[in-house]
Formats: structure tokens, sequence, C-alpha cells
């Protein structure tokens, strides 16, 4: 960024509505008729009676800004070429869960990885998503194509010691390769030098060692020291299915959560991914256990996406008691749409539906995990809400749209009626990247054709890796037949 912008000022001025973090309440608050000024890529001013110079002034009538929202477990190199497939599997014999018997057959080649990536950042942008952890594997050229987008990165390559497969549909095998899983953790230290030394200075780092039962302990201790050694953060996919829960204590005797403290990882700089599984979830019988005192006792984070559970009839139990628990819990799409405003909406409806009542989880809370909780898992205080010294991470929602209306709580309004609909602008890093719903750093017609491409290649081929050799058809039957 040159001085010449670094310099220059911007000034949205009379915002009916902003949305600014009060240091005093440690939350966020409402302030009407408010002027939010940025400084480059800073903001210098977030509340009422600026009267300072400004080189640029966006009127605010009518507009309410708030902070950019921070998703905190996606995978967008995959993620959009399972749209119209996997949207109603599951495996009856293997927990209900998609990953064994589904996901592998369905993926696309690395090839087409950074367009997937530009159709999921498309759709996080347009949803008022300014930082989003990026869980894939490693490619070249990865974080050139985060850096494109405009979005504020975290890149987290994934890497393990055994990979999975089912040849029946009942039972999941586990393929261990302690050399191959040496190199890709090679390959994701490289990925973390390419993030935190990118020149766009929007990208950072974490390690993802991919799930607690494909890594070995001393993977997974490995790369806690190098987290540690670079100051990053870690996150693993751990009590995200039965299958999971099951191979661990068969293995160990212990649950996900009791085996990774058995290891010294459960810590306040690891974030799980899901953590779905306790041993008091409602589908197991574990008694003997404590999985959630021994969460909220270590002070690891846990990264919520309702919607690619809810799909196959799985949910958290529940969000409001994590968190009145003093776990912190943060946000993600996981799957495709990467809708943010959507995924906050079903987290606060999914959990009154497993608690049986209404108050288990609150606007507020949902708003929080999605702002503030996830930057807390980055490490930072500078994104995820609207304050002085921050950064100048925002949308602008139309509260004139008639799903805004009328407006008196504009933020119920936005997640319950609006959503995306109502995001008109949005700004990362001082940078506008959508503009009257518009995306203006992504070539989203081109990037979708390719992303249309591969999976009419994937879908072809799919008896060819399906265990029972089954084609597309049998897999993911259409919702109707077709008809001449």
């Amino acid at each position: 960024m040159s001085d010449t912008h670094q310099a220059r000022i911007t000034h949205f001025k009379n915002l009916s509505t902003l949305v600014a973090w009060d240091a005093d309440l440690g939350s966020h608050v409402y302030i009407e008729n408010a002027d939010l000024v940025m400084r480059g890529n800073t903001v210098i001013h977030a509340g009422t009676g600026y009267t300072g110079p400004a080189d640029h002034v966006v009127p605010g009538g009518g507009l309410m800004a708030m902070p950019g929202l921070v998703n905190v477990h996606t995978h967008p190199s995959s993620e959009p070429a399972n749209r119209g497939l996997l949207e109603e599997l599951g495996s009856d014999k293997l927990g209900q869960s998609s990953l064994y018997e589904y996901m592998p057959v369905f993926r696309m080649g690395i090839d087409t990885a950074q367009y997937a990536n530009q159709v999921a950042v498309s759709e996080m942008l347009l949803s008022g998503v300014t930082t989003f952890v990026d869980m894939s594997l490693p490619r070249p050229g990865w974080a050139d194509v985060v850096a494109s987008t405009g979005i504020r990165g975290v890149l987290g390559p994934m890497f393990r010691s055994a990979a999975w497969r089912t040849t029946d549909g009942h039972s999941v095998e586990y393929t261990w390769d302690e050399a191959a899983a040496v190199k890709s953790f090679e390959a994701a230290l490289d990925v973390v030098d390419s993030a935190v030394k990118h020149p766009s200075g929007r990208l950072s780092a974490m390690l993802c060692p991919s799930q607690v039962d494909t890594c070995s302990p001393e993977l997974l201790k490995e790369a806690q020291a190098a987290a540690r050694r670079l100051g990053i953060p870690m996150q693993i996919h751990a009590a995200q299915s039965v299958v999971e829960f099951s191979e661990m204590t068969r293995r160990h005797g212990r649950t996900p959560i009791e085996w990774l403290d058995d290891q010294g990882l459960l810590d306040r700089d690891l974030i799980i991914g899901h953590g779905i599984f306790l041993n008091d979830h409602r589908t197991l019988y574990w008694p003997h256990a404590d999985d959630f005192g021994l969460l909220q006792r270590s002070g690891a984070h846990v990264a919520h996406c309702p919607t690619v559970f809810v799909r196959r009839g799985i949910a958290l139990t529940f969000l409001g008691r994590y968190l009145r628990a003093g776990i912190n819990v943060g946000l993600g799409t996981d799957t495709f749409p990467h809708n943010m405003l959507d995924e906050m909406r079903l987290a606060c409806y999914v959990a009154r539906l497993q608690a049986g009542h209404f108050r288990a989880a609150s606007t507020e809370e949902v708003f929080n995990a999605a702002t503030v909780n996830g930057a807390r898992m980055l490490g930072r205080d500078d994104i995820g809400r609207l304050a002085v010294g921050g950064k100048a991470d925002f949308s602008l929602v139309d509260l004139t749209h008639p799903y805004m209306r009328p407006g008196r709580e504009p933020l119920r309004s936005l997640i319950y009626s609006a959503g995306d609909r109502a995001i008109r602008d949005v700004y990362v890093d001082g940078e506008q990247v959508v503009r009257n719903g518009q995306l203006l750093t992504i070539d989203i017609e081109h990037c979708m054709q390719e992303v249309e491409r591969a999976q009419a290649q994937t879908i072809a081929t799919v008896s060819q890796r399906d265990y029972a050799g089954r084609d597309i058809d049998a897999m993911s039957p259409r919702v109707f037949p077709s008809r001449a």
C-alpha cells in the first residue's frame, strides 16, 4: 500500500447506524447518526461528531456499518464443486457422515482448486466476511490467489499421517504413511512462510493437522512446537463424527478430546474443528469422561459450522451451553454456500431446537461468535470490531431494503430476514471489494465455468473410485427423474 493511500482519509458521514466496539462495556453497541472514518487501512474515528479532514466523504443516510465477519473454518478449494451432489448424502452405516464414502469419490483435481477458492471467497465477501481461515491442501500459488480476491486470509495448510477409505460402506480403514506425513508437513511450513511474507499484508497462517484420527502423536507434537515457535494458532478436526469417536476409543480407550489432552495439545492455542461428539452427546454412550469440562478448563476454542452437520441430522449440544461455560466458539461455513449470514441464522435456530427453548442462543451471542470470538481465535483484537486503531474491515448494510424494514432492530432484520441481499458495500483493509452488491475483485463467471467443468469430469468417473462401482445417478440421484 502506497504512502499516498495510507494518508487518504475517507469519512462515512451520518450513518443511520454504526455497530461500534465499546471497550469499557466489552461489547458491540449501536450508535445512531454516527461517523466512521478511516485513514488508509485503519479506523481513526468510530462514533458521532467527526469534524476532522477528509479526502472523500460517503453519505451514510440509510446505511448501517458493521464490522467484517470472521469465518474460522472453511474448505474453499473443494466445497463449491460439491453443490448439487452432497446436500442429501450421508452413510447410513457410518454415522450419517459423508466423509468416508462420498467426499473422497467426488473430490476434484487440484488444478481447479484456485477457481473453487475464488467462488467460495465471492460468497463470503457478498455476505460480509472480511477474514477467513482457508483449510486446504498445499498447492503452488495459493497465497497469490487468496490475496488477489482482496479478502483477509488465514492460510491453514492441512497435513496428516493416514488416509481413510471404506471398502464396504460400513467400516473405515486407515493407511498410515509417516514419510508422506513429513513431506506434507514441510509443504505446510512453506505455505505458512509464503503467507506471512506476502506483500499484500493481508495474509497470515495457522497449522492444520487434518483430523485427530489421522495424525500420529509425533506429527501433532511437531506441529504444536512449530506453531508455538511461529506464534500462530493450530486447528484440528476433532469430535466431528461417530466413526472418529469410535475409532479413538477403540485405539486408546480415550475420547478424542481426552486423547488430545493426554498428548498435551488441548490448550488455548488449539482450535477444535466442530467439537460436536463429546462423550455426553445424545448419540453416544461414554459416561466415564468429562469432555465438556476438559474443553472448559483448557481454554481451547471451538469452530462451529452448523450447516454441514444439520444436513445429516447432526448438531452441537448446544451453542449457548458452550458459550455460557466460557468456551470460546467462533463460526465457520465449512461447506457450500459460504454465506455467513445464513450460518448465523441457522446457528441460532439449531441451538434453540436442540435445547428445546428459545434462549439457547441469542443474536448477540451468534454475532459475537462471528466477529470478536473468531478474532480471538486468531490472536487478534484489530479485526471483528469497529474501533479506533483497528483495521478498516466492514460492511455497509442497506437499511432501506424491504427485508430490513421496519427498521427497529437492524441486526435481527439482517440475520433473520434480509441476509446477504442487504449487504451493499464491503471494505477490507480500507479497500472496497464489493460495490452495490457486485464483486470488484473476482471474475465469478470464469471461475464458475471452471468449477462446473471440473465437476462434470469428476462425476463422469465416480464409478472408478467408488467401492461399489456405482455411477453418479446411483450415488447421488437427482430430485426428480429426467424425462424426454
